[in-house]
């Protein structure tokens, strides 16, 4: 991972992070290398243990995060989670907040993202829309790729702390943008893993190992990043959660609801929706294949 140096003003920032699941904790961890100052709160306290003993602070409340921090970063597990954040009984809009900047990473719908940014405007609040592209590896890494969705100036604000948490931050718009591309790429990402999917158990159907068959897929034109990190996976019929099937359903969902009525959306989802009621929602994505075996391919 290339080294990032930061201006000892911007080490000087202190700031506040909300949501420590698995991309949480992880990006965290590489704002606290950087030597950033770094409050988190988490309403399961068990999570927050980690990051404490690597030099974090722990705060009580939203509201005593915001009092004693900058900038808070917000990553979450879907739109509900982040409106109770920002608008909940005790939610970050809830108190003295103006002249703070709010970083939703947390991947929700473009039409979220425009209300989240309306509010925080009504109370003097900065809103930057930054989700990423990217899962575990990636996070703990240092080199995801962080879609902004941002006025110039805050954009230049928060870049150097998305240089430590990913390898590039591309400013796309306003916000409401960046939600609506991290749609489109994971929209790509169900695709890809579905045609994958489809490609070995076809392969496997008429008497070629899936062994051979991934090394032709990753040997040729048609072979890419996520294939590639898929293949162990799938040679050990083992699917951990790098990224949860659940959330591409999730994610397939608010793509339709945002306006994608492409060809190929609504069998693409119904094939993640129904492996999700299968039980397989908890498993990686790359558990679309689980789902696939015993049906015609």
């Amino acid at each position: 991972m290339e080294l990032h140096l930061k201006p000892t003003i911007m080490n000087q920032l202190k700031l506040g992070w909300v949501g420590l699941g698995n991309m949480g904790n992880p990006m965290v961890l590489n704002l606290l290398k950087a030597q950033y100052e770094v409050t988190v709160f988490n309403r399961t306290k068990e999570k927050e243990k980690p990051l404490v003993i690597a030099g974090a602070k722990s705060a009580v409340s939203l509201n005593e995060l915001l009092k004693n921090c900058d900038i808070i970063f917000t990553m979450l597990s879907n739109d509900a989670a982040v409106k109770e954040v920002f608008e909940g009984i005790d939610g970050l809009l809830n108190s003295e907040n103006q002249g703070k900047t709010i970083i939703n990473m947390s991947t929700v719908s473009p039409e979220t993202s425009r209300h989240l940014n309306t509010i925080c405007k009504q109370q003097q609040v900065h809103f930057i829309d930054a989700p990423v592209s990217g899962s575990v590896k990636p996070a703990q890494d240092g080199t995801l790729v962080i879609l902004v969705g941002a006025s110039h100036e805050n954009f230049e604000l928060a870049k150097p702390m998305f240089d430590v948490l990913g390898k590039i931050a591309i400013h796309v718009g306003e916000p409401g943008v960046a939600s609506s591309a991290k749609l489109a790429i994971n929209y790509l990402l169900g695709l890809n893993l579905q045609g994958l999917a489809e490609t070995v158990l076809f392969a496997e159907k008429n008497g070629v190992s899936k062994q051979d068959m991934l090394n032709i897929i990753n040997q040729g034109a048609c072979g890419n990043g996520i294939t590639t990190i898929k293949t162990p996976s799938i040679l050990n019929d083992s699917f951990p959660a790098a990224f949860a099937l659940k959330h591409l359903v999730k994610d397939l969902r608010l793509a339709k609801e945002a306006g994608l009525d492409s060809p190929l959306i609504q069998p693409l989802y119904d094939s993640y929706a129904s492996a999700e009621k299968e039980g397989l929602g908890d498993q990686d994505v790359m558990a679309i294949i689980s789902s696939l075996k015993g049906k015609e391919v």
